[in-house]
């Protein structure tokens, strides 16, 4: 029997009221007689900062056939869902600060030219060309987070933020839970800026009669603008239903005053809402800040307050590489933990996990000599089949990881044949 598929904006109606329908199966799209997923893909991005301790973090075997390391050993249970990536490397610029490249130029693989004014090397980022494309179907293009603990600013802009737009333009990682959570799910400043841009449509449309050829055109182009807005908003109304039902609640404890494992699971947790809502299909999470030197604490694997980056360049006492081991370990928990939860959201072709490519890897290959080779790089989740799980591969030596960037973007449906310094396309499949 053959059935006509339901549009999904198709609603019930009764006594004056309306209501949306939930996703239901006959809204698919029937292709040539199969049906066709309506799940979006998405990407996103757990940052990890100054590099880890590569002799617990290598892995011995290449293909399907491979033992976790001693660091990766918490996704096991994980590994017929995740591809394990080595031997890939990005540019390193000699004289300028190893662990501001690190963080900045993870995902912009920038040439060693493309300096900024404080000598780094910038360029827009992987995350934010993705945007550029899955961008146009939701209310926000990308979503920037990052579990800094801090309150002080002991570093630069380039240290905690790993998204960039364009050279010199920052996308702000966000660190407050509360501010997330309102950016994302309270609806009223979005409702009041809409009634402020049909005023300020109507305004600009009065004028065009009275303006010159070129002016006109600069009328336009703001017009333009003003309408992208006003359309991200308008998607944004139109996830509220999805939104209310899974109810979110406001985060209650101040982010200075969590334990660091509940730190970076909530602003997991809000990463997800915003990609299972579909609010965005985009995101970048810093674990911690590069190179920060004020002490932290890490619940349940050290007794007392740690420096990162300062371990990092101890590592030739055995100790101390042990125990840097364990924060890796602890780094590589909080991410399997967001592989579990990504896994348990059902959607109509899958998980949340088989339409994602969820990236965990560090700008350094170890942080005690800034090496940028062989970086570490983990991929979760399935793209939609853009992806074979269950594998370790190595890439030839000197390989940049510009050729795995690539991959993922042309995965994620991104028009596009080169990325930073790529010479190929990595193979994902």
């Amino acid at each position: 029997m053959t059935m006509r598929p339901i549009s999904r904006r198709a609603l019930l109606r009764g006594s004056g009221v309306a209501m949306a329908l939930p996703l239901l199966e006959c809204m698919q799209q029937r292709v040539r007689g199969a049906t066709a997923s309506v799940t979006p893909k998405r990407a996103a991005f757990f940052y990890v900062p100054n590099g880890v301790v590569q002799s617990q973090w290598r892995i011995g075997e290449v293909g399907a056939q491979f033992t976790m390391s001693p660091t990766l050993e918490p996704l096991a249970r994980h590994q017929g869902k995740i591809a394990v990536f080595s031997g890939y490397d990005r540019i390193k610029v000699s004289g300028t600060d190893g662990h501001a490249q690190a963080s900045t130029c993870w995902l912009s693989s920038a040439a060693h030219d493309q300096l900024s004014p404080a000598g780094y090397p910038l360029d827009r980022t992987l995350d934010q060309v993705i945007a550029d494309t899955t961008g146009k179907e939701t209310p926000f293009r990308s979503l920037e987070l990052s579990c800094n603990p801090y309150r002080d600013n002991k570093e630069s802009v380039y240290f905690d933020n790993i998204s960039w737009y364009g050279y010199g333009h920052v996308a702000r990682s966000l660190r407050d839970p509360q501010r997330v959570f309102q950016r994302l799910f309270e609806v009223q400043p979005e409702a009041e800026s809409r009634s402020v841009l049909d005023l300020v449509l109507a305004d600009a449309k009065s004028f065009g009669p009275r303006l010159g050829r070129a002016d006109r055109r600069k009328l336009d182009e703001y017009m333009q603008a003003v309408r992208t807005v006003e359309s991200q908003i308008t998607r944004l109304q139109t996830r509220r239903d999805v939104v209310e039902r899974l109810r979110p609640e406001r985060p209650a404890t101040p982010w200075p005053e969590m334990r660091r494992d509940e730190y970076i699971q909530l602003m997991g947790d809000l990463m997800i809402l915003a990609l299972r809502t579909d609010l965005t299909r985009v995101t970048t999470l810093m674990v911690a800040p590069e190179r920060w030197g004020t002490p932290q604490t890490v619940e349940g694997v050290f007794a007392q307050p740690i420096v990162h980056h300062s371990m990092t360049h101890e590592q030739g006492n055995p100790e101390v590489s042990r125990k840097l081991a364990l924060l890796d370990r602890f780094h590589v928990k909080q991410f399997a933990e967001l592989v579990r939860k990504m896994d348990a959201v059902e959607e109509a072709s899958g998980t949340l996990l088989d339409s994602i490519l969820f990236t965990f890897g560090s700008g350094l290959s170890s942080g005690k000599t800034h090496v940028y080779s062989d970086l570490p790089v983990v991929i979760a989740g399935g793209g939609q089949g853009t992806l074979t799980t269950g594998r370790h591969q190595r890439a030839a030596e000197r390989t940049p990881v510009g050729n795995l960037w690539l991959a993922v973007a042309q995965a994620m449906g991104c028009p596009i044949r080169r990325f930073a310094d790529s010479d190929a396309v990595a193979p994902l499949v």
